[in-house]
């Protein structure tokens, strides 16, 4: 069982260092409640809605702020979950990285669907599966509006995801993605999914919150409000196998069906 920490927040964000500011002292509040991982949200350590400034801040993935992330993940003695603008040729990738307690860096994914401005800065990945280990249990990441494809939860779950990690920059009017969507990807797909959000308002744009854990039953093992919050929970992957064999949708479908009317 892993236990893990959801922060939701910064409320307001700022300046890269203000970021990692808020991600530190988060990490070391959930280092202090048995955390091992602690999850943030979206291109938490340089701000979402930031136009131009996502390219001037955009970094390889062992730049800076993996640096000063791989600290607080040695300092505090919890794995970290964060998102970046990752440096390329053209314009950056909207990526997510996981940097272990011994500060090594376990995955890195790019967001491959792109959503309305994103399609203005970012560029989009093209691996569509990323997975680490961690402790005995297989984790996945996507970001934000990857999530709304149902392909993408399926590909996990075929993969052998048990839980799928999903930081996000969800804003209004769309808050019934975290309440409906969400639950219906980790049932759909069995799954334990944790979608963490950002809060607060950012050049315009008013995030939702509503982070939350789902089960693979659909069970909201936790949810936060629409402020600033760190959320504790579990993940246990026995229970993934329990309720596959309950729930029995993965095996059920209809392979043959499928690929035959794919190119219709």
């Amino acid at each position: 069982m892993i236990t893990v920490g959801m922060f939701q927040g910064p409320q307001e964000s700022g300046t890269v260092a203000e970021n990692l500011k808020a991600i530190a002292a988060a990490a070391r509040r959930a280092a202090d409640a048995g955390c091992r991982i602690l999850v943030t949200p979206e291109m938490s350590a340089t701000g979402y809605n930031i136009g131009t400034e996502i390219a001037a801040r955009a970094e390889s993935a062992d730049g800076p702020i993996f640096q000063a992330v791989r600290n607080i993940a040695r300092d505090n003695g919890i794995a970290v979950v964060y998102g970046y603008p990752e440096v390329t040729e053209g314009m950056p990738y909207n990526s997510v990285q996981v940097v272990d307690r011994d500060g090594a860096a376990l995955a890195n994914y790019r967001k491959t669907h792109l959503y309305g401005f994103d399609r203005e800065f970012f560029t989009p990945g093209a691996d569509w599966v990323a997975q680490f280990e961690l402790d005995g249990v297989t984790c996945g990441l996507l970001i934000c509006y990857d999530i709304e494809f149902p392909e993408n939860a399926r590909a996990h779950a075929d993969a052998g995801t048990q839980w799928l990690v999903v930081p996000t920059g969800l804003m209004e009017p769309w808050s019934f993605v975290a309440t409906h969507i969400v639950p219906a990807r980790a049932y759909e797909s069995q799954l334990f999914l944790s979608y963490v959000n950002r809060t607060g308002f950012e050049n315009g744009l008013e995030y939702c919150g509503l982070s939350c854990t789902i089960a693979p039953d659909t069970t909201e093992l936790c949810r936060a409000g629409r402020t600033e919050d760190l959320l504790v929970t579990h993940i246990d992957p026995a229970v993934v196998a329990v309720s596959r064999a309950v729930n029995t949708h993965l095996g059920d479908r209809r392979r043959d069906l499928y690929q035959e009317n794919q190119t219709r």
